[in-house]
């Protein structure tokens, strides 16, 4: 136990790196098991639209999602997310949305912008388009 002390006493900037990380570590990990919005694997959404009729919703830009998507998704920009131009979803309401950007980074926001906007049950898939091509899975052009 004297050699912590003595660590920290030596190495104040180490210390309070390692204090900063290791909070940011809780912060994050206590956040998402509360958050409403829960990540899915290429695996459960595929459950979720075959069984549930799950709606994807690809946020990526127009020419990105011209290149290729995942068979079956509706694009809306992030930017229409943001500004709540959700008509073209508001028949969906009801149903399992899943947020799909291209590497599961951007898909949080605009899962939160769903669920506050009054969508019931809204995912986003881990890893993005991403994971989706990497599990070899297929993509529509």
């Amino acid at each position: 136990m004297e050699q912590y002390v003595d660590f920290l006493s030596n190495h104040p900037v180490l210390s309070m790196a390692w204090l900063a990380i290791a909070s940011l570590l809780i912060f994050t990990s206590v956040k998402k098991r509360f958050s409403s919005i829960k990540s899915i694997s290429t695996q459960e959404l595929t459950m979720l639209v075959n069984r549930e009729d799950g709606v994807i919703v690809d946020i990526r830009a127009d020419k990105d999602f011209r290149k290729g998507h995942i068979f079956g998704s509706k694009h809306l920009s992030a930017e229409k997310i943001n500004s709540n131009e959700l008509t073209s979803l508001e028949k969906y309401k009801d149903k399992p949305i899943i947020v799909v950007c291209a590497a599961g980074m951007t898909a949080v926001k605009a899962a939160n912008q769903l669920s506050k906007a009054g969508f019931a049950n809204v995912t986003y898939l881990q890893g993005g388009l991403s994971a989706w091509q990497s599990a070899s899975l297929p993509i529509s052009k």
